[in-house]
């Protein structure tokens, strides 16, 4: 959720004409994360759980994707914080599938 709130914070200060585009195609990445895992768990079988896990994990790679094009047009500076949050909610989603993936 961490994620959720720094990207909704940041996005703030994004181009009014950026309202729906990027700014909306980069809050629903990080939203899509913590909601595509939670909609995995609660659908209580292991497969679905593992299929949801890889869809959150594509949706965090596309945010990366995002937030580098963000940075590119200069409406982020600093971006060390995302990628290290990034990075780590990628490890710990890889862990968890990896435990999953055969069951």
């Amino acid at each position: 959720m961490l994620l959720v709130k720094r990207i909704y914070e940041l996005t703030r200060s994004f181009p009014e004409e950026e309202r729906f585009g990027l700014t909306s195609q980069i809050r629903r990445s990080a939203v899509s994360v913590p909601s595509n895992i939670a909609e995995g768990w609660g659908r209580g079988s292991s497969k679905n759980f593992s299929q949801f896990l890889f869809i959150a994990r594509g949706s965090l790679f596309e945010l990366e994707t995002q937030i580098y094009i963000a940075k590119e047009l200069d409406f982020l500076s600093d971006t060390k914080e995302l990628e290290l949050l990034i990075s780590e909610i990628g490890k710990i989603l890889n862990a968890i599938i990896s435990r999953f993936k055969d069951k």
